[in-house]
């Protein structure tokens, strides 16, 4: 069977899917910490709108359940 490649998400590289590559999806230690730091900095964000859809759909079921 062929491997999976795909593509780390910081620098683009390619790399193969296994559970042999500890850092996967990423290429390596360096890119898997730069994409945590970039969520703890809030560099990463879910768009408004789509939290406002989530949260109508809880209040909805939340209604549900009384």
């Amino acid at each position: 069977m062929k491997p999976t490649i795909v593509n780390c998400p910081q620098c683009g590289k390619s790399v193969t899917w296994s559970t042999t590559n500890r850092y996967r999806p990423f290429c390596s230690e360096r890119c898997k910490m730069h994409d945590l730091a970039q969520w703890a900095t809030e560099s990463y964000r879910v768009s408004e709108a789509k939290q406002e859809e989530e949260h109508e759909v809880f209040n909805q079921n939340s209604d549900t359940f009384s």
